[in-house]
């Protein structure tokens, strides 16, 4: 049942009904029978009972539905896959975009034109079928133009950088209910923020990305014992120190639940795993795995030539949603102290799932001027990811509590900023600054009170109107 019936209930009828006969898409209010399904974010850990959904399959209901919120005096939140929560759409108008999933790949251009509810799963399998890729998470479940919007660090990141970098324009919808057309040609300061800034400026209802020919690579993972962790993740530190920009790569530690969806040989262990993908030669790929192999024989060895059709099982991220606590942190480098306390948290009885430190560094992202797009903390090279799986919301409060003391033993080795797709919920809103430089920041409050002086899109990253700051 939702929690504000009574937002719902003051809406006119009559206005609802004609919110309903300019869209393609539907109206669910609470109390109809998909309103459970089209309310739920992909992260269990988090509720919320918007007053009003619009299912949208188009440009132009998301323009509806954005003049609707506007006249009713209502904010907008949008939602996609559900992932990445930021804030409850409690008292808004929630715009779900998981029926706009239209992919279009231009084979001889190199690009694809994705709809802002895609994931990443169709835009991969269509430029796969024509020998080209887009710059991609870890998993290609999560929604495109989400993960670009904060970013996005994938595995290919290292030689071709984020995927925000590789956006040629975007379809944006605006506070005021317009479409336009958002590149380095029209309208360059709102393509600007968009490119890492997320999603407080307007709806992005579709995106055009560059698409690079790699159809293979040699990825997975070396499999140690978790009582192997620290000379593992000292040898990774020197390992990175070389290792060309064709490899992207990650030390992880993994307690694996035991629950039946693990398989048998994982389920109820922990393990410390080398995880990364090789763009370039299969047999150079192979010879640079050879630093591990002719070390000491993992437990097991999954590296190997991959298809990219089969991404996702580099990290191998569970498929259906689940109560997860996400967060993480830039490093300053790998000392010995910071692995040593990654490794007392990490591995600790009843701690966190994941702790996984990954090497984005030293290539394609850092020869990006930091102030060519809002996207942040571009010279950072290590970014810690910790997550605990907690199924129920006393589990959730307590893996929080474990999180900001694992990251306050941290503080000495961290760098201060945060990589925002990393987080979710109130911390997202809450380190929001901690994700661009001072002179972004204050850029993205002026491109805010421009393109969104009401703060209506006050759902995603916590950026407000130059004029209403006062943090």
């Amino acid at each position: 049942m939702a929690l504000f019936p009574n937002e719902t209930a003051a809406l006119a009828q009559g206005a609802l009904q004609t919110l309903q006969d300019r869209l393609q898409g539907t109206v669910i209010l609470p109390g109809d029978v998909d309103y459970d399904a089209a309310r739920m974010a992909w992260n269990l850990a988090f509720e919320q009972y918007p007053p009003v959904i619009v299912m949208a399959e188009t440009a132009d209901d998301v323009a509806a539905a954005v003049r609707f919120a506007r006249a009713e005096g209502m904010d907008i939140a949008v939602q996609a896959t559900g992932h990445g929560f930021t804030r409850a759409a409690n008292h808004a108008l929630l715009i779900n975009m998981s029926r706009m999933t239209h992919v279009e790949v231009d084979a001889e251009a190199q690009t694809a034109w994705v709809e802002g509810g895609a994931k990443w799963q169709p835009v991969l399998d269509k430029a796969q079928a024509v020998g080209l890729v887009p710059l991609l998470g870890s998993t290609p479940d999560v929604g495109a133009v989400g993960y670009t919007l904060g970013g996005g660090v994938g595995w290919l990141a290292r030689k071709y950088g984020l995927s925000a970098d590789s956006v040629n324009a975007f379809e944006v919808v605006t506070a005021q209910g317009r479409i336009v057309w958002a590149s380095e040609y029209e309208n360059s300061d709102l393509f600007w923020a968009l490119r890492g800034g997320g999603g407080s400026f307007g709806v992005i209802t579709g995106m055009e990305i560059r698409l690079y020919p790699v159809t293979t690579v040699y990825a997975g993972n070396l499999y140690y014992p978790a009582a192997m962790a620290k000379e593992v993740m000292t040898r990774f530190r020197e390992w990175i120190a070389t290792t060309p920009e064709e490899l992207t790569s990650s030390v992880v530690l993994m307690n694996y639940p035991p629950i039946p969806e693990v398989p048998e040989p994982l389920r109820g262990q922990s393990f410390v795993q080398v995880r990364g993908a090789y763009t370039g030669l299969m047999e150079d790929g192979e010879e640079l795995l050879k630093y591990w192999r002719e070390w000491k024989a993992p437990a097991m060895d999954m590296f190997g030539p991959l298809p990219l059709t089969r991404a996702a099982e580099i990290s191998n991220d569970p498929p259906n949603p689940t109560s997860a606590l996400v967060t993480g942190v830039w490093l300053k480098d790998l000392s010995d102290e910071a692995i040593d306390t990654i490794i007392r948290f990490g591995l600790a009885p009843h701690g966190v799932t994941v702790s996984e430190i990954r090497h984005v560094g030293d290539g394609a992202i850092s020869r990006v001027d930091k102030r060519a797009n809002a996207y942040g903390n571009r010279e950072a090279s290590l970014v810690l990811e910790i997550i605990g799986i907690a199924p129920t919301p006393e589990l959730w409060q307590a893996a929080d509590a474990y999180a900001r003391e694992y990251k306050r033993a941290l503080a000495g080795s961290l760098t201060g900023g945060v990589y925002i797709n990393f987080l979710e919920g109130d911390e997202r809103q809450d380190r929001t600054k901690d994700a661009f430089t001072a002179e972004n920041y204050q850029r993205l409050m002026a491109i805010k009170a421009k393109y969104d002086p009401q703060n209506v899109f006050s759902h995603s990253f916590h950026i407000p109107p130059a004029a209403d700051d006062h943090a």
